[in-house]
């Protein structure tokens, strides 16, 4: 029985929650970019901001059960002095049933100004990431009695090097970011699986602040698609923010909607049926000073789901060596 419950976890998982789910994808790209942490997900944002960065991130889901994922993030991301080069820096650990990983990227990121003045924002940022990731697959409590090739009752692990190219551009209040994750051919643990050895994975952002002159609140719509080259998967995060300037600094409260454009089939008992990857994501957070809170909760919309609880993050950060802010913009995450 207690075999039986660990094998319908995990199909579970690996078939109808791809995105939350999948190992061996290197980091997984969640929603807690939206946490003021874009450089997350795409390595031209190294530096972009007049402050350096650290940022901490912890993600459990489905609490009280065995094995359910566990995510946690470090980065760091700043200039070098008064340059337009900047460097930065993420280690995460993923923990998701038999399957772990944990890897360490480092960024070099350039920004060219096409402003007239520090007062118009027009930069052109590009971004490279390079990293190690160690795959672990423990197959000590797998049933083995030597029969089956594939299982050796061990703890399989596997190091790959990796690269990440992108490039972000801002422009007064409006922003767009395109990253290529994975650029290499990896060998996980799996390599006799051909889509574990293309991790490939296109992003693309596009947002904007809105708000009048003077007026303490502003609003921030923006989209990001993600497709993976291996399994040819595709999904699109429709989110929503909005901001109030406090004495102390700022608070806001946003959502997102993850939609995925590809279905998986199940047996319902009748017949085939098939359903698509449906999230929504409440998100709140505030700057106080130099330092940032947030937490979001992910909330599964789909009729069969392993469970009905969601997925908790926590984000907490700290900014320091600040400079002035330059640009007359509503552009949060550079200024």
């Amino acid at each position: 029985m207690y075999m039986d419950f660990k094998n319908t976890f995990f199909i579970v998982v690996g078939f109808l929650f791809f995105q939350s789910a999948i190992s061996q994808e290197g980091l997984p790209i969640y929603t807690d970019y939206l946490t003021d942490n874009y450089y997350l997900i795409h390595p031209s944002m190294a530096g972009v901001a007049n402050c350096a960065k650290v940022r901490l991130t912890a993600r459990q889901q489905w609490f009280g059960h065995e094995d359910a994922p566990k995510l946690l993030t470090m980065s760091l991301n700043g200039r070098f002095g008064e340059s337009q080069s900047a460097y930065g820096a993420i280690v995460y650990s993923d923990k998701n049933g038999y399957h772990s990983q944990t890897g360490a990227y480092v960024t070099y990121a350039h920004h060219i100004m096409f402003s007239r003045s520090e007062v118009d924002l027009n930069m052109l940022s590009f971004g490279i990431s390079a990293g190690f990731i160690q795959y672990k697959l423990d197959e000590t409590t797998f049933p083995f009695d030597g029969s089956d090739p594939i299982i050796d009752g061990i703890v399989q692990s596997e190091t790959n090097f990796n690269v990440d190219l992108g490039f972000s551009y801002h422009y007064l209040d409006y922003y767009a970011h395109a990253t290529v994750k994975n650029l290499l051919k990896n060998s996980g643990v799996n390599n006799d699986i051909e889509i574990t050895s293309n991790l490939r994975r296109y992003l693309f952002s596009v947002g904007g602040v809105f708000g009048k002159l003077g007026s303490d609140w502003s609003y921030e719509p923006s989209i990001m698609f993600q497709y993976k080259d291996g399994t040819q998967e595709a999904s699109i995060d429709l989110n929503g923010k909005v901001y109030k300037d406090m004495d102390f600094g700022s608070i806001w409260a946003g959502v997102s909607y993850r939609n995925s454009f590809d279905g998986a089939q199940y047996l319902d008992g009748s017949g085939v049926s098939s359903q698509k990857l449906r999230q929504i994501t409440p998100l709140l957070g505030v700057n106080y000073n130099q330092f940032m809170f947030a937490y979001t909760y992910t909330y599964q919309m789909n009729s069969l789901v392993f469970t009905n609880g969601g997925f908790h993050q926590l984000t907490l950060g700290y900014n320091f060596n600040c400079r002035k802010e330059k640009y007359d913009c509503k552009c949060p995450a550079v200024n």
